[in-house]
């Protein structure tokens, strides 16, 4: 099958099918499964189909560095968004996510070391958090909201690797982890749901990425070792596994926050 055919079927699966359950469990839910590498997850299987193995390894090690930026972008729309509108918010986190993007270009720390320190960052991000709150509920977005994501997610994968030699392979691991989801989902619950709205959904995101870090890991370790379907079968059971468990913890959370 034609590569440029494939990821017009497989990207609008995986971001509608993502969507709609997040949409049907409310906004720490839809963070935590953006949590998920649902856009990095399908550039890094469509440059292995189009590269040579030592090329999408050093982008998986550039997506994995990304985790950084995503903490810092979380931490600073949830504090900003105390005293300010989404607007300031949005910029503020976007500044601050490129700041660290264009920092990280020029960083380089072996993977498991590297691993290491996304783990630890994870954690010290759900510590600086602030708290997650109770909110009213909210109507669902309109008819258009899902097609819309859709639509930005596959243009943005069918970007990102059609640039992908010209860019280099670190700085398209990088790139992948532009929060372009999270952006609208936070956005949304922000104005929607306030300040409280937009940590939920950031809480959920920090949470999602402990599955984002593992699929990574795998797929690093095993990528230049063993055949495309090993590889990423492997790096996506152990996703499964890390979200199913940080599902449970988001729950507890939830049901902590109510009472």
């Amino acid at each position: 099958m034609n590569i440029l055919v494939l990821k017009l079927i497989l990207a609008p699966v995986i971001i509608g099918s993502a969507s709609l359950a997040g949409r049907r469990w409310g906004a720490a839910v839809s963070g935590w499964l953006v949590g998920l590498p649902l856009t990095s997850g399908p550039v890094a299987f469509f440059l292995a189909l189009s590269h040579d193995r030592a090329f999408v390894f050093d982008s998986v090690r550039g997506t994995l560095s990304g985790g950084f930026s995503l903490i810092a972008f979380s931490l600073t729309y949830a504090w900003v968004s105390k005293r300010f509108n989404w607007l300031v918010s949005i910029l503020s986190g976007i500044f601050v996510f490129t700041g660290m993007t264009v920092f990280l270009q020029n960083v380089t720390i072996p993977f498991i070391p590297l691993f290491s320190l996304v783990v630890a960052v994870i954690f010290i991000g759900l510590r600086l958090m602030p708290k997650e709150q109770a909110v009213p509920s909210v109507s669902n977005p309109s008819g258009w909201d899902i097609p819309s994501r859709i639509l930005i997610g596959t243009s943005f994968i069918l970007l990102i690797t059609g640039i992908a030699p010209y860019i280099g392979s670190r700085l398209t691991g990088l790139l992948t982890t532009i929060p372009l989801y999270v952006s609208i989902l936070t956005i949304f619950s922000h104005r929607h749901q306030g300040h409280a709205g937009a940590v939920n959904v950031l809480n959920g995101l920090i949470l999602g990425l402990f599955s984002f870090a593992g699929f990574y890991l795998v797929l690093g370790l095993l990528i230049e070792q063993t055949s495309l379907v090993v590889s990423f079968g492997a790096a996506i059971l152990a996703t499964l596994i890390v979200q199913g468990v940080s599902l449970l913890i988001l729950r507890k959370r939830h049901i902590h926050t109510l009472e």
